[in-house]
């Protein structure tokens, strides 16, 4: 067996081209590797192959073949051998944790783009391989726990964090034989550069008060602080949450989600106007108009629809609590649709998996598209500007003011 000690790589591609190699990849590595090799055995030679030299101290001496493998597959390179000594690439077959990693960053960065096991099976038989199995797409997928775990755990210094998004998915897991429900808590917020930012994440059995307590203790004790407004939709036990652990934090309730629920109380055929007219709420220009309207359109529907009219009534603090902030910022904090827009790429990948085995596979796939895309935000654009955030962050506290002082005073966070 013989390897070219030169190889001319657009020569050699154009030939594997025209030859229809139905193998190209495994053949350029298989290429790549031996060059490297032949080159590295020239050195030790003192003289390139076949070239007279008075510094040559030894010579060639055929091939012989050896297996470049790893835990699952194996390639098999020529590996020159010289006429006095021996030559070994420890650095390529003996160690192997380049290869290995290689390989391993393959199939973990398919995981994560929310490549099926079936495509990554495919995949890694370019590299010559004939069959990966789930559990060896998942054990390699297990290089991102460290990743995950420091993103996870980061302590929360870009603060004052003054609008914070919650949100919770349902994912499916197997756990003691069967498949159930689990709820994957997600928090996103705006930092003091006016970027988003993704807080964390947490799994728990139940989207509870006590799931919410407990994950909202959890960053807050990370450094979570100065929180001004939480977004969400109504969750269970979510608002007594929020008071236990953010004091001075207004609540406001995801308009979208509230419409919904609103338009559940008329009939069907009264449904598109009941939308229309509660689209008025939120299109006044002051936060006096919108109180104003709002009033408005109780008095509205309180002939034809007293359920609906209770309901908005009684929702209207915490479907107004934005009114309180800058004009500018109102649509980006009046609703969770940013938030919904970041489920909506969770979902993307983790529809790919379907069941998960574990609820530790459901941290390590969330939180790397979560990782990765508070790496995006750091690089786009401000979502906030720095003097608008600096008005969010002042309000005045009502009653707060000593009578004795005639200048109200304001929380800065």
């Amino acid at each position: 067996m013989a390897v070219n000690n030169s190889v001319d790589p657009a020569a050699w591609l154009a030939q594997q081209i025209q030859a229809g190699d139905p193998d190209l990849l495994r053949s350029m590595v298989k290429t790549m590797a031996e060059t490297l090799m032949s080159a590295e055995a020239d050195n030790l030679c003192g003289a390139g192959y076949g070239q007279r030299s008075e510094e040559r101290t030894n010579r060639r001496n055929g091939y012989r073949s050896r297996g470049w493998d790893t835990r699952a597959g194996t390639v098999e390179l020529a590996i020159p051998k010289l006429r006095s000594g021996s030559y070994f690439p420890d650095w390529l077959l003996e160690r192997r944790r380049r290869a290995e990693q290689a390989l391993i960053s393959v199939v973990a960065t398919s995981y994560l783009l929310g490549v099926s096991t079936r495509r990554v099976d495919k995949l890694v038989e370019q590299l010559g391989i004939k069959h990966i199995s789930k559990s060896q797409v998942s054990e390699m997928a297990k290089v991102l726990d460290a990743q995950v775990e420091a993103f996870r755990t980061r302590a929360l210094d870009v603060g004052p964090y003054a609008f914070v998004w919650l949100d919770a998915l349902t994912q499916k897991v197997r756990e003691g034989g069967r498949i159930i429900n689990v709820h994957v808590l997600v928090a996103t917020a705006v930092n003091a550069n006016g970027q988003r930012e993704i807080l964390g994440l947490e799994v728990t059995s139940a989207e509870d008060g006590a799931g919410w307590l407990a994950f909202l203790r959890g960053l807050v004790a990370r450094g979570l602080s100065g929180v001004q407004l939480v977004i969400s939709d109504a969750h269970a036990g979510l608002v007594e949450a929020i008071g236990a652990t953010l004091p001075g934090a207004s609540w406001q309730r995801c308009r979208t989600h509230y419409l919904r629920n609103l338009l559940t109380t008329v009939p069907k055929s009264a449904q598109p106007w009941v939308a229309t007219l509660v689209r008025t709420i939120f299109d006044q220009p002051t936060a006096e108009a919108v109180r104003l309207q709002h009033a408005w359109v109780i008095d509205a529907l309180e002939a034809k629809y007293p359920a609906a009219c209770a309901h908005l009534d009684a929702a209207r603090e915490e479907l107004l609590a934005f009114a309180a902030f800058p004009r500018e910022i109102w649509k980006q904090i009046w609703s969770n649709n940013p938030q919904e827009r970041l489920n909506k790429e969770i979902r993307r990948r983790t529809d790919v998996v379907g069941i998960f085995p574990d609820r530790g596979s459901i941290v390590r796939l969330v939180g790397a598209v979560l990782a990765e895309q508070t790496d995006e935000w750091t690089e786009a654009r401000r979502y906030m500007g720095l003097d608008v955030l600096a008005k969010a962050r002042m309000r005045v506290v009502a009653g707060d003011t000593p009578q004795h002082n005639p200048i109200p005073q304001t929380l800065t966070a």
